[in-house]
């Protein structure tokens, strides 16, 4: 049988280029994992399941060709083989690494299987997959993730993710890899955990990207992760570049070539290096999960397709240090927000996108769970008066040390919002959303990546009705934008929930993941966390669990 491989050969070939397996520094309470050697130091993958197929990925360090074989099987000792496919290739020069794909077809709905590659008789490591179930689902049990910065610590949270008994699912929101350079953003203490990045410099060609992903695969926790569960992935802005929109990005620079290219060569990447279904653009649109009877998850993109470029306060319409009690100075930031942040025209997925939310939502409408998979958060959220909720001495060194901050903390006198590259920069757009829900289905549970925080809010429109509610996870490593303002005995997440009707839970502190669990009944949320990131020991806590559950009036949310 002919193997039927998406695979790119010579990933590194031309410039002579290997990768060994990331050496990390033992932690106290939890060994070191063993990294891979051989040809498969990369892992395994699998993702995209459905209900008869799934997508299985790996790669080859020093791969001189041969015979290569993707197995799945019923059984983890492969005594039941369900699905083969194998190749014999002759290379003039070896391949430093090569990547390979395949779809195994065939299967079975809602069943469990296990794969690996055996390339020239030796096995990969073995990986658990599984598909989507039809009919009844009794429960479902999902992992949501997002934002995992490489030199900013260690993968504690993807080693507790891969500890999920029967995950059916693990469904990542993004900033998968970051682009910056080994000098960037939150690497203080890259070297001295020796994950410093590989390329050192800012990633821009293919072989940039590429090489990143090849870095991050090493990494024996995210190998866990990968091995456990199937993966529905979308990308956010950092696959590509820092607050990235549908024709530039915030870090795409003078000198740095077409933005269009640099999108180009950072999906290749990114699908060359993930158990990915691949559009013919490299970018398509919602990703749809059937969850038998029981839910319908759709996965959005709102960075490449559709996103305006994110607003900034540079059209503010008055100065930071204006009388925020002046009836002239409110009008104009009333005005402000009607003309510029409510704009009609500002997108962040398109009227397409939302058309096959609401068709999806609209054919799942007697099922108990409409779920949306975002990056951004959707929530409603002000920035709450700064200069009222915060001490004396803290806006002295505010105003004395960075004028920036000191900008933001004036302005939040005057309701603006948290944060314009989040859904509160694409107000009107949000209510197309909402209403496509409501007459698709009538509600939604939905989830967000980004913001390096957890958050539980409430999804309300401009006229006061509940949509639903939102879960947002924090990072697997990235640090949030509170977390190093040197603030002792303040709390961001308390002021926060306080001025916002809509913020239930803010969590600015902890790393982790969301554990969903979905039942015909109830939808439980449980904000799992890690206690450092700065080392290999970790023990594993909570921050908070919620409950949805359907009543007379609609979802019901309960802390539990």
């Amino acid at each position: 049988m002919s193997i039927r491989i998406t695979r790119r050969g010579a990933l590194f070939g031309a410039s002579g280029l290997a990768f060994a397996a990331a050496a990390c520094s033992s932690g106290p309470r939890r060994p070191e994992p063993e990294p891979q050697t051989g040809p498969f130091r990369h892992g395994v993958a699998s993702g995209e399941p459905d209900q008869n197929s799934v997508v299985l990925w790996t790669a080859i360090t020093d791969d001189a060709g041969g015979e290569y074989v993707f197995q799945l099987a019923a059984d983890e000792t492969f005594e039941s083989v369900i699905f083969e496919e194998r190749e014999e290739r002759t290379y003039v020069t070896s391949n430093a690494i090569s990547t390979f794909k395949t779809i195994a077809t065939g299967l079975q709905p809602g069943t469990a299987y296990f794969y690996r590659m055996v390339f020239n008789g030796i096995s990969s490591p073995v990986g658990r997959t599984k598909t989507l179930p039809v009919g009844a689902v009794p429960r479902f049990i999902m992992a949501v993730c997002s934002c995992s910065n490489y030199p900013a610590g260690y993968f504690n949270a993807y080693r507790e993710l891969a500890n999920t008994p029967d995950l059916d699912l693990v469904m990542h929101l993004g900033d998968y890899i970051y682009e910056y350079s080994a000098d960037g953003y939150a690497s203080d203490d890259a070297e001295n955990m020796d994950r410093v990045v590989d390329p050192l410099h800012e990633l821009n060609s293919y072989g940039d990207y590429a090489r990143r992903h090849a870095l991050y695969k090493t990494d024996p926790d995210l190998q866990a992760a990968h091995a456990a569960a199937p993966w529905l992935m979308i990308w956010d802005d950092h696959e590509v570049a820092n607050d990235a929109w549908s024709t530039g990005a915030e870090n795409h620079n003078e000198g740095e070539g077409e933005y269009s290219q640099r999108v180009y060569n950072a999906m290749l990447a990114y699908h060359d290096w993930n158990p990915t279904r691949e559009p013919a653009d490299q970018i398509g649109m919602t990703r749809i999960a059937e969850i038998g009877d029981l839910a319908t998850l759709v996965v959005t993109e709102s960075r490449h397709v559709a996103r305006h470029q994110p607003m900034d306060f540079s059209t503010f319409p008055i100065a930071d240090d204006a009388d925020p009690d002046d009836p002239a100075n409110q009008q104009a930031v009333a005005e402000w927000r009607a003309t510029e942040i409510n704009r009609d025209d500002r997108e962040l997925l398109g009227t397409e996108q939302i058309g096959q939310i609401a068709d999806a939502f609209g054919a799942a409408a007697d099922k108990p769970w409409r779920l949306l998979g975002g990056q951004v958060v959707m929530g409603r959220i002000e920035a709450p008066n700064m200069i009222e909720a915060l001490p004396g001495w803290l806006k002295f060194i505010v105003s004395k040390t960075d004028d920036l901050a000191w900008g933001y903390l004036q302005r939040s006198q005057f309701n603006i919002p948290l944060n314009l590259d989040a859904w509160d920069g694409y107000v009107a757009e949000r209510e197309r959303l909402y209403d496509a829900v409501r007459a698709n289905g009538g509600d939604m549970i939905a989830f967000a990546g980004d913001s390096h925080t957890f958050w539980t809010n409430q999804l309300m429109d401009d006229e006061g009705r509940r949509i639903g509610y939102e879960f947002g996870t924090t990072s697997i490593t990235s640090p949030s934008p509170f977390e190093r303002i040197p603030a002792p005995g303040i709390s961001f997440p308390d002021i926060i929930e306080n001025g916002n009707r809509d913020v239930i839970r803010l969590n600015d502190r902890d790393k982790g993941f969301i554990r969903v669990t979905l039942t015909p009944d109830a939808m439980e949320s449980d904000f799992v966390t890690v206690s450092t990131i700065k080392r290999r020991g970790y023990s594993a806590g909570s921050d908070s669990r919620w409950r949805v559950t359907r009543g007379a009036n609609g979802l019901e949310l309960d802390a539990i």
